[in-house]
């Protein structure tokens, strides 16, 4: 039985890592050195870009993001926090670090329990949590022209939200949804932090791939001339 409202907590949890992701994407437009108005334009699109994508999918009305003004009110506190405060130095890094990788197991958890919540299977559920987790910041980086960080080169972050995601299918089926929020988030956290200061990283394709035995160039040129190779044939010499 929970001891708090599980709705209040979703809530919370949901409007917290839009307040973190605001400052995460304030402070790409601090790094690229934008105006007021890229300073917004990043943190509205980086804090609600993964729930409104989610709200999307799911066909259950608008995005709450367009219907409930604190998410909005939300997300521009987080773009005025980057724009005030220059997060710069080790200590502010880890900051940044620590609440990118707190916002990342909020909405992963989010995302799972309200897919869930609206009788979606486990596997689609997981899905959702993971896009709402990653969404904004992929959108964010391809609106500043960069490769989003989840496409691979980069230390463990959806394998977080994953992790996450599958914790939170877990608990919500024995009815804890409060614990799964808890520990969704504590562990994706913890494995992200860990994955950056280890420089933990998913295998790249070069560590699978099958490579081939280099033949001669007079091989090569005579296979690009003729096509297919040709079955040689034995011809017998003859004596004069």
């Amino acid at each position: 039985m929970e001891i708090f409202d599980p709705g209040a907590v979703f809530n919370t949890v949901d409007l917290a890592g839009v307040l973190a992701n605001g400052v995460l994407g304030g402070a790409v437009a601090r790094q690229l050195r934008m105006d007021p108005v890229g300073f917004l334009v990043l943190a509205l699109t980086s804090a609600l870009g993964g729930g409104i994508l989610r709200d999307t999918l799911l066909q259950a009305g608008p995005p709450v993001a367009l219907t409930d003004p604190a998410y909005l009110f939300t997300a521009i506190a987080g773009a005025f926090i980057a724009y005030a405060i220059e997060l710069k130095g080790k200590w502010a890094n880890r900051f940044l670090i620590v609440i990118d990788a707190v916002a990342l197991g909020c909405w992963a958890a989010t995302g799972t329990a309200k897919a869930l919540g609206l009788g979606l299977e486990w596997l689609p559920a997981i899905l959702l949590g993971v896009v709402t987790a990653v969404g904004g910041g992929m959108i964010r980086d391809i609106v500043v022209g960069r490769v989003p960080a989840i496409f691979g080169g980069n230390t463990l972050y959806a394998t977080g939200a994953l992790v996450a995601a599958v914790e939170m299918v877990i608990l919500y089926g024995l009815g804890l949804q409060n614990v799964g929020m808890g520990v969704a988030i504590a562990s994706c956290a913890t494995l992200c932090i860990l994955a950056r200061r280890r420089g933990w990283k998913l295998p790249g394709p070069g560590d699978f791939t099958v490579r081939l035995g280099r033949r001669s160039r007079t091989e090569d040129r005579r296979n690009s001339t003729q096509g297919w190779p040709r079955p040689r044939f034995w011809k017998p010499r003859i004596r004069r």
